[in-house]
């Protein structure tokens, strides 16, 4: 299950790419971090192209979605190679069109009323964003409390300095990052760096769970 998969990766890099022919370079480079996962986000004209170049190339990559906010950019981010979505916030059409077609779906929310209104879709995570901004690690144990039995993909505000107090939340599954592979890196082309990051992530995850304090052995 996609998931499952997630949850053993512990982080999703977040990715903005303006140019499609640097989205392989960019996989190629969490590959080799040990990092086979990337969410790209639907703020470019090249988003959709990005995904499908990473998807004939690397059929096995786990890509996601990013920012989608109609049920046509799921149609077309799944047609290109999409293995899951995300969306910002509570989009109904979109959660209703992904339960139908059994497409997996990690929609975001930020309040206790967020969470009330997807309750009866039964999803198995659902992403805390903007995670730093609505109340971070704090806000996260607080939800806990009425909310025990869901799991969270927090994003926004994550870095490799608050990564370990998120990772040690019990009900944080992964979470989402921009800083392995920030735009900027991308725009210079700086794979090499990109992976370094990738890698550091990685160690940082490991290390996580040797200390017995995150959410997966």
């Amino acid at each position: 299950m996609i998931y499952d998969k997630l949850k053993k990766m512990a982080v999703v890099p977040v990715v903005e790419i303006e140019d499609s022919h640097q989205a392989v370079p960019v996989a190629e480079a969490l590959i080799n971090a040990g990092l086979p996962v990337i969410e790209i986000t639907f703020r470019t004209d090249a988003a959709l192209e990005a995904i499908k170049n990473i998807a004939d190339q690397y059929p096995s990559f786990l890509i996601g979605a990013g920012t989608i906010s109609s049920v046509q950019q799921v149609q077309e981010a799944v047609d290109a190679g999409a293995t899951f979505i995300v969306t910002p916030g509570v989009n109904i059409p979109v959660l209703t069109y992904c339960r139908d077609m059994k497409i997996p779906v990690i929609p975001g929310v930020c309040t206790p009323s967020d969470i009330e209104r997807l309750l009866g879709y039964d999803l198995p995570m659902l992403k805390f964003f903007p995670a730093e901004a609505a109340g971070g690690v704090a806000m996260l144990k607080a939800l806990a409390g009425p909310y025990g039995a869901i799991q969270f993909m927090p994003t926004g505000g994550i870095s490799p300095e608050n990564l370990e107090s998120y990772l040690s939340c019990g009900n944080v599954s992964v979470c989402g990052g921009s800083w392995i592979a920030a735009k900027g890196l991308i725009q210079k082309a700086d794979f090499e760096e990109i992976q370094k990051l990738g890698e550091k992530a990685v160690a940082q995850v490991s290390s996580i769970r040797a200390k017995g304090q995150s959410y997966a052995a």
